[in-house]
């Protein structure tokens, strides 16, 4: 199994848009070999002393934070996934930099492998 995560902070007031997005993106994912995808809303998410969701995107007053992921059987998978989903032209028209509902510079991603499954 393998898993990109994400962390997000989105304006509180483009959340629907937000969500939105995400549910066509997860769909193009989905459909091009991604086994699951998640979008969470903050719900207790407090700002830590030294770290937290909060201070890892330099949230700020008018914002939440969204953790997403996605899961993968390989990173092999995810790899041809990805490059798919960046092929597909439905992107072109969907995920345009200009006009995403959130701040991409402070966006933090990354893949892990799974370890521990329970």
């Amino acid at each position: 199994m393998y898993v990109d995560g994400f962390v997000v902070p989105v304006p509180k007031k483009k959340v629907k848009a937000y969500m939105a997005l995400a549910k066509k993106l997860g769909a193009i994912w989905r459909e091009h070999g991604a086994l699951t995808v998640r979008e969470c809303l903050a719900d207790d998410v407090k700002v830590g002393k030294w770290t937290s969701f909060p201070r890892s995107v330099k949230l700020k007053k008018d914002e939440t934070v969204v953790f997403s992921w996605i899961e993968y059987k390989s990173r092999k998978d995810r790899d041809q996934c990805n490059k798919k989903v960046m092929a597909d032209p439905r992107m072109k028209t969907m995920f345009d930099p200009k006009n995403v509902p959130f701040d991409g510079k402070r966006l933090i991603f990354g893949g892990f492998k799974v370890q521990v499954e329970v």
